[in-house]
């Protein structure tokens, strides 16, 4: 089983990371394909990105549950097709990594594949695509984040029916819920992915790197701890020359009687 990860540039600073058949039954991540993947993005990361889009290239499809087959020939002592550490290397790097993660959801998604896209920082799902963690009908349990990552997303009541039935959730279920941040027509993930990436991209490198590494942390943190935390990563954003300068100009155009809305949101 070859997989096929490939990495291109839309804009500086903006990596697309896509992700091919890697040559599974039905379209099945295998641990070469994950392995692969945890590669391509440490890559991206190590090439200058600051923002990664991980999408699919497969109709239909966008990352499915893990290889059956590796997993029993783990169990079994065998090898399997790759690495199976590349699985967790995929998971830090995409929640814990200096790089904002989005996720370009063009079809269905479960299992093992699920768990790498609760783990981006943001997820973009076309309107027909399908959430599911399957794993209580296999005989097994969601190991890699189906559970407490979803949890955290959308609620303990409907992560129960999620991962006690199995049933997939659709893309405009799981929009409500928390889930995912846009829902677009078929075939318009990707567009719309790189457009969140392109305006992220615009925006102060040290300040966009500072509120990933905000989420990241925070998510192991009580409420306290977390305010503490936030304040020491913002204490080091608001004395960087380049904040100081900005800082500077936003508050001259406040003072010009510019609006709000003009200085911060406007095209023009």
């Amino acid at each position: 089983m070859v997989s096929n990860i490939s990495v291109a540039w839309p804009e500086t600073g903006v990596a697309l990371v896509t992700v091919g058949d890697g040559g599974a039954s039905n379209h099945t991540t295998t641990c070469a394909t994950v392995s692969a993947l945890a590669d391509a993005l440490e890559g991206a990361i190590g090439d200058g990105a600051r923002i990664i889009v991980l999408a699919s290239s497969v109709e239909g499809h966008w990352l499915e549950h893990a290889y059956l087959d590796d997993i029993v020939q783990l169990v079994e002592g065998k090898p399997a097709s790759g690495d199976p550490a590349g699985w967790f290397r995929c998971l830090q790097i995409l929640n814990r990594g200096k790089a904002v993660t989005i996720a370009a959801i063009n079809g269905d998604t479960s299992g093992g594949g699920c768990e790498l896209g609760w783990a981006c920082d943001l997820r973009v799902a076309e309107e027909q695509a399908r959430f599911s963690q399957p794993e209580v009908i296999i005989g097994a349990g969601t190991g890699i984040g189906g559970t407490s990552r979803l949890m955290r997303l959308i609620g303990r009541t409907v992560t129960a029916e999620v991962v006690l039935t199995g049933r997939p959730l659709k893309a405009q279920r799981l929009y409500e819920l928390g889930g995912v941040n846009r829902v677009v027509a078929k075939g318009k993930a990707l567009e719309e992915a790189l457009t969140l990436a392109s305006e992220i991209a615009s925006l102060p490198p040290q300040s966009v790197a500072g509120m990933k590494q905000m989420l990241g942390e925070a998510e192991d943190l009580n409420q306290t701890d977390g305010i503490a935390n936030d304040q020491a990563i913002s204490q080091t954003l608001f004395a960087n020359p380049d904040s100081v300068a900005r800082m500077k100009a936003i508050q001259a155009r406040f003072d010009a009687r510019d609006s709000m809305d003009k200085v911060y949101w406007s095209k023009g």
